[in-house]
């Protein structure tokens, strides 16, 4: 039964995100792509466009944050339980610049009815860690998705 209960879920985390990533304009502006959703877990990646450099020429730091801010957002909604930021901190490691490949990765650290706390790692393609983010979710009231068997 545990197994039935895992694979089910799977579904609604994989089902949730797929709604969430459809009307989610502002990451397929952005050109991310959702590799990964488990419960209370997410992964998308971006490559750096240029467009997306600062006058220092590295990934504007805004970008980094939306990239590590809608990995948290597919985490957590992964329960098909509509969720929104409360707060959110980033912590820049090391510049990312164009042509570089950035991966979000985001886990659950805690989470009630309401709360949860989730940390994002941000690191390029040589899994060299770009920024660390921590973010503050909120329970808003209904879902996601409609979830059909």
């Amino acid at each position: 039964m545990s197994g039935q209960k895992e694979q089910q879920r799977q579904r609604v985390a994989e089902r949730s995100a797929q709604a969430l990533y459809q009307r989610d304009r502002a990451s397929q502006a952005f050109g991310m792509r959702l590799v990964e959703v488990r419960p209370g877990r997410a992964r998308v990646a971006m490559t750096v466009r240029p467009d997306m450099v600062n006058g220092h020429d590295v990934c504007h730091g805004g970008i980094v944050f939306a990239l590590a801010d809608s990995a948290f957002a597919f985490a957590c909604n992964s329960y098909n339980e509509s969720t929104v930021a409360a707060a959110a901190a980033i912590d820049f490691l090391a510049a990312a610049r164009a042509g570089d490949e950035l991966t979000a990765e985001a886990s659950e650290l805690w989470r009630s009815k309401r709360n949860g706390i989730y940390e994002i790692s941000v690191s390029n393609q040589r899994g060299e860690r770009v920024a660390l983010f921590r973010g503050r979710s909120y329970r808003i009231d209904g879902q996601v998705t409609t979830i059909e068997e």
